[in-house]
C-alpha cells in the first residue's frame, strides 16, 4: 500500500500526468530566449518545475528575427481528459530596453481579463501568477548565464485558442479571445473517478494504520502546504481529495479519524457549503445567490447582497465582502463545516474548515466542531495533530 500525501495518490492512480500550459509555456519562452541570446534553439529544451522536476519538451515550432524569437510546444495532459491537450502553446520573446523588466502580452489564443475578481488585474493577458513567475524565473536564469539584462516582452499565443476557450468557463467569467494560460505545480493531475476515489480512500487506511489522529482533505496542492504548515501534519496526513469532498467525508464516516480538516480555495469550499459534495466545475458552480444570502447573515446590507449576487466569480464576491467588512470567508467555512457534519452523520469526527485564496493566504475559517457539539473557539481551532488528548467530542 503507498504512503499519503498527494504525489503517493498521484502514483496510486497509475495514470500518466502531464504538463499544464503554464509550463508549456515556460518552456517555448526559455527556448526562444535562449535563441534570441544565442542564435540557437534548445531542442529538446528542459525546464524545472515549482516542486523540482525537469521535465523536457520537444518543439514542433520555431522562428528567429531581429530582436525576437519564437518557439512552439504541443501540450500533453497525459491521461487527463484536458481540452487543451494537443494545443500549440507558442511564446514570441523581443528584446526590450535596459530596465523595462519582463512584459506579458496576449497574443492571438490567449484572452484577455475584462472583469474582477479574478487574480489579475482588468486589461491584463490571462497568464496566472504563477506561468508569470516562472517564466520570469527562466528568463532571469537564461540571462544570468549569458551576461543579459533580461528586459523582454513576451506574447503567448495559443493556435485555435479562441475556438477551444468556448469549451471552458473563460467566456462566463470575463477572460474573452481566448484561453488561460494556468497552473501552480506546472503538472497537470490526471482525473480519473474511480482512480482517484481509491486513492483517497488507501490515504486514509494509511493514516489510521499510522496511529494518526487527525488528517487533512486538500483541494490541491497549495491547501496542503497551508494546512501543513497551521497544524505541522505529516505528509501521509495529507489527503489530496481534489474535487471528491463527498468521497472523503463518505470514507471517513466509515472509517472514523477523531478529527478532519478540510481545506480549500474559497470558490470550491462555497460549493460545499452549498451542499455539493462533488466541486468540479462541470459538476457544479458557485452559487452567488447563496453567498448573498449567507452574507446577509453576516451584517451585509441589501445593496452589497445585489453585487454579490451580481459577481462574475467567487472571488470577486469575497473581495466585495472583505472591503465591506462582511466576514463571507468564515461564513462560508462554517457552513461547509456543517455539511459535512450533516454528511458524516454523527460519526465521532470533529471538523473544521479553512477557506484560502490563488496565494494559499487564509481568507476563511471555521472553528472545530464534533457531532452534536457546539463550536469551539478560535484558540481550541488552532491545535495541533500531537493534541491526542482531544476526544471527537470535545475536540
Amino acid at each position: 500500500m503507498p504512503g499519503g500525501g498527494r504525489e503517493a495518490q498521484l502514483k496510486h492512480t497509475g495514470l500518466r500526468p502531464g504538463w499544464t500550459t503554464g509550463a508549456c509555456a515556460t518552456a517555448a519562452t526559455t527556448a526562444a530566449y535562449t535563441a534570441l541570446l544565442t542564435g540557437e534553439f534548445p531542442d529538446p529544451v528542459t525546464i524545472t518545475l515549482p516542486k523540482g522536476q525537469t521535465p523536457a519538451f520537444a518543439l514542433t515550432g520555431e522562428s528567429l528575427a531581429a530582436g525576437s524569437a519564437m518557439a512552439a510546444v504541443v501540450k500533453d495532459a497525459g491521461d487527463d481528459p484536458d481540452v487543451t491537450h494537443g494545443a500549440v502553446i507558442r511564446s514570441t520573446v523581443r528584446l526590450l530596453p535596459p530596465g523595462s523588466g519582463v512584459v506579458f502580452r496576449a497574443g492571438e489564443g490567449v484572452g484577455t481579463v475584462t472583469l474582477p475578481g479574478l487574480p489579475l488585474e482588468v486589461g491584463e493577458p490571462a497568464i496566472n501568477p504563477v506561468p508569470r513567475q516562472l517564466m520570469r524565473e527562466h528568463v532571469a536564469a537564461v540571462a544570468a548565464r549569458h551576461g543579459a539584462p533580461g528586459d523582454v516582452e513576451i506574447t503567448v499565443s495559443v493556435d485555435n485558442g479562441a475556438e477551444i476557450a468556448r469549451s471552458t468557463w473563460n467566456p462566463r467569467i470575463g477572460i474573452l479571445g481566448g484561453l488561460s494560460i494556468l497552473g501552480t505545480t506546472g503538472v497537470v493531475v490526471p482525473y480519473s473517478c474511480s482512480a482517484w476515489i481509491d486513492s483517497i480512500r488507501r490515504g486514509v487506511d494509511v493514516a489510521r494504520a499510522g496511529g494518526l489522529t487527525h488528517v487533512a482533505g486538500c483541494t490541491g496542492s497549495t491547501s496542503e502546504k497551508t494546512v501543513a504548515g497551521m497544524y505541522e501534519l505529516p505528509e501521509i496526513a495529507l489527503l489530496d481529495m481534489g474535487d471528491f469532498a463527498g468521497a472523503v467525508l463518505k470514507y471517513i464516516r466509515r472509517h472514523p479519524v477523531d478529527r478532519l480538516t478540510v481545506c480549500g480555495g474559497f470558490a470550491k469550499l462555497s460549493k460545499l457549503a452549498a451542499g455539493h459534495l462533488d466541486l468540479h466545475s462541470a459538476r457544479s458552480q458557485v452559487d452567488k445567490g447563496f453567498l448573498a444570502d449567507l452574507a446577509r447573515t453576516g451584517g451585509a446590507s441589501e445593496s452589497l447582497a445585489a453585487e454579490i449576487a451580481g459577481a462574475n466569480t467567487g472571488l470577486a464576491a469575497l473581495r466585495l465582502c472583505e472591503a465591506a467588512g462582511v466576514p463571507l470567508g468564515d461564513l462560508v467555512a462554517a457552513r461547509a463545516r456543517d455539511e459535512s457534519l450533516a454528511v458524516l452523520r454523527g460519526a465521532p469526527v470533529a471538523v473544521d474548515v479553512i477557506c484560502i485564496d490563488r496565494a494559499g493566504t487564509v481568507v476563511g475559517r471555521s472553528s472545530v466542531r464534533g457531532p452534536g457539539d457546539a463550536a469551539l473557539g478560535p484558540s481550541d481551532a488552532r491545535l495541533g495533530p500531537g493534541d491526542v488528548q482531544l476526544g471527537p467530542g470535545d475536540a
